[in-house]
């Protein structure tokens, strides 16, 4: 089981190959891959899955899951905030299962290990080892960072990984690496046949191919998948000699490193900036060095700025007495949070924190449990009590969650989306209404979006993106594209603003009342508001209105260009993930009667669009030898809508006459052979120009009435 949502093949071809070793026969139909978006041969006997999935079937089946055994790796993450409760639940709910929980860092299990036995039956064995197979020496540079680096490599401690706690900081390291000669010539000649056909086909795939093409690698969350496994792919082939990322490191990256380099011993959580946790520094750490690979792996800690500074005016006054005491030291900018040499040797010794439970209750969860209870007769609400009285929690958490699955109970019943019925004197929930068999709320406000939906007509012309707008509201604003958002918004009022001649000062107070676009923002809040009056679980959430689904489908854009216009080339990553979580909340989250005609072209364009930008996860399988199951008939009503959309896009831009925007789409681009270039598109429009004014861009203009298609060879 991997800790990672994007679960990479990687981890599952290393199952393969430690199953079946090098000249044995490999066995792909007894392996099996599970993540929220894909399923590869889900029945073999050994399935590699997401926390979240194995959490879901203990919810669903329990003791009748017929999983003999659980490997966790990363145990660790337990105590996450965000997904601790996953790791959690299986626990709880299956007894008959034997567990493996590993960890670099798990620290004092003697509560989770007591627990277990008792609800097992069997004796527990706690594993430790102190001696790593390769031992860490651990360093603090006084020196800046360039010099750092440019040690390492000077003294073969390369592979270099440069840990960063922002995404932004890893690339601009990266970039600044470039005047620095890190690979020769036979080093860059072996890169460029290792890297072969590798389609770039983004702004920042071109970035990264410049920067692996000369042995520096870029590595974090906000990358395609597809990147980052090229990036570790090259790494584990020895090819690359400096990776710049993030501590997405310290989540079981498996690559050689010699030494890990990081650059802060604080880092901002979401919510404030704080110093690394003991778990955090040695999860980072002890990725240095790896058995096989090296027989020494080195933690190199940069100092602040302001220790560097003090040490070189110290070095400065030499071993004068009297110059050392005139010496002014530097002290930290007040009002941050720094670290410092004490921070660094607290770190190095301090054990791992005991791992704290972060049980939560969920409307996803609750359904679970009452549908697992129903398929098999049991007592739903029994089932869900035992889930919580047995939780790890202390009792006033216990207590919070009984609350809150009350709360949420009755949320689901006032909406409509459960019925309760007796039958034989035991309590039964069943789902109600004509709802798909993937139904399910994924977002705390889910139930919210399916009671909303109801005040919606689907016969309106405007009602699909209304419903995206609906389900987008209930997602967590994703905050590098509505921040760009909002500064293209800015931009254009300014311009707009000063053509009419407003004064500055004017300007800028209007300025402060401009967001990123809202849709349906005030109607939204009055609904919320009124929606939890009555819940009040509700009330420990906000709705985020946001477009981001609807102004790709507005502008008529595919990934690429949502991207390149919005300048969020260092987010691809984060946008592929945003709008693979808007797809799911579309399509399993409104019922089938809410959706219209339309509506169901946007789903399946949406889509098209994720399965689109990142394939490369069963691409690598079937290259490895792995068999999938035989492809279905093609998706005609995605594949007309991106066509549809295409062909808009360019009706678009003839309108505003962008001659240029529509060369770069049909032949002026460097990577298209076309010749429909900017100057093919204004000679062919001249004559219409010649008797028209301009080009219609209304709903009517981008309608199916007015879009043919011609399908040739597709069965």
């Amino acid at each position: 089981m991997s800790d990672a949502d994007d679960l990479t093949l990687r981890e599952v071809l290393e199952v393969v190959e430690r199953l079946y070793p090098p000249g044995t026969a490999q066995s792909w139909d007894r392996v099996g891959l599970v993540t929220g978006d894909t399923a590869v041969n889900a029945d073999a006997p050994i399935v590699c899955c997401t926390a979240e999935i194995l959490a879901g079937i203990a919810l669903r089946r329990g003791e009748h899951s017929g999983i003999g055994q659980v490997v966790m790796d990363e145990f660790h993450l337990y105590a996450d905030p965000e997904r601790g409760w996953a790791w959690q639940v299986p626990l709880l709910t299956m007894p008959t299962t034997q567990f493996l929980l590993m960890s670099a860092t798990l620290g004092d299990m003697t509560v989770i290990g007591d627990d277990l036995e008792r609800r097992t039956g069997r004796e527990t064995v706690s594993v430790t080892g102190v001696e790593r197979p390769v031992p860490l020496s651990f360093e603090y540079a006084l020196t800046p960072v360039h010099e750092t680096i440019d040690e390492l490599l000077n003294t073969a401690r390369s592979p270099v990984y440069i840990v960063h706690f922002s995404q932004a900081e890893a690339l601009e390291r990266a970039q600044s690496l470039t005047s620095s000669r890190i690979v020769g010539a036979e080093g860059k000649q072996a890169i460029a046949d290792a890297i072969g056909d590798f389609r770039f086909s983004t702004a920042f795939g071109r970035i990264l191919s410049k920067l692996l093409r000369q042995g520096i690698g870029v590595h974090h969350a906000g990358m395609l998948p597809r990147y980052r496994r090229l990036v570790e792919q090259l790494a584990q082939d020895g090819h690359l000699r400096v990776i710049c990322g993030t501590d997405t490191l310290g989540v079981g990256i498996n690559v050689p490193i010699r030494t890990v380099l990081i650059t802060a011993l604080v880092k901002y959580d979401g919510t404030r900036m704080r110093r690394l946790s003991a778990r955090e520094f040695h999860q980072v750490a002890g990725r240095a060095g790896r058995a096989g690979y090296d027989t020494m792996g080195t933690v190199v800690v940069q100092a602040p700025e302001y220790e560097i500074e003090n040490a070189k005016r110290v070095a400065k006054a030499g071993d004068d007495p009297k110059k050392l005491a005139r010496v002014h030291r530097v002290k930290p900018q007040e009002g941050t949070v720094s670290w410092s040499r004490a921070t660094y040797d607290k770190l190095v010794a301090a054990e791992p924190e005991p791992l704290g439970s972060r049980m939560r209750m969920t409307h996803a969860m609750v359904l679970a449990v009452l549908a697992g209870a129903l398929e098999r007769g049991d007592d739903g609400v029994a089932r869900l009590r035992d889930l919580i009285d047995s939780s790890h929690e202390p009792r006033r958490g216990q207590l919070r969650l009984a609350k809150r699955a009350l709360e949420i109970g009755r949320t689901l019943l006032n909406a409509g989306i459960l019925r309760r019925e007796v039958i034989d004197g035991v309590v039964r929930y069943r789902l109600e209404g004509d709802l798909q068999t993937d139904f399910a709320l994924d977002q705390p406000l889910s139930p919210f979006a399916v009671e909303v939906l109801e005040a919606f007509d689907p016969a309106t012309p405007e009602y699909a993106l209304d419903a995206v707008s609906v389900i987008e509201a209930t997602l967590e604003n994703p905050r590098p594209i509505v921040s760009q958002q909002e500064f293209m918004a800015r931009g254009e009022a300014v311009a707009a603003m000063k053509a009419e001649g407003i004064e500055y000062d004017q300007r800028m107070a209007l300025l402060e009342e401009i967001s990123w676009p809202k849709p349906l923002e005030e109607p939204l809040q009055a609904m919320f508001e009124t929606y939890r009056a009555g819940r009040p679980w509700a009330s420990e959430f906000e709705l985020a209105p946001k477009s981001v689904v609807r102004d790709m489908w507005e502008r008529a854009m595919d990934f690429a260009q949502f991207v390149r216009h919005y300048g969020l080339v260092r987010s691809e990553g984060l946008v592929l993930r945003y709008l693979t979580d808007a797809y799911r909340a579309l399509r399993r989250t409104i019922p089938q009667e809410r959706r219209s005609e339309a509506l169901a072209d946007v789903i399946e364009w949406l889509g098209a669009i994720v399965r689109g930008v990142d394939s490369s996860l069963l691409d690598e399988w079937q290259a490895a030898g792995g068999e999938t199951a035989a492809p279905g008939p093609p998706d005609r009503r995605g594949l007309r809508t991106l066509a549809r959309n295409a062909m808009f896009r360019r009706v678009q831009l003839a309108a505003l006459r962008r001659w240029s925007e529509l060369g770069e789409l049909d032949g002026g681009s460097e990577d298209r052979d076309g010749t429909f270039d900017a100057a093919a598109w204004r000679e062919a429009l001249e004559p219409y120009f010649d008797e028209h004014d301009d080009i219609g861009t209304g709903a009517d203009a981008r309608s199916a009435a007015y879009w043919t298609v011609r399908e040739h060879g597709v069965t």
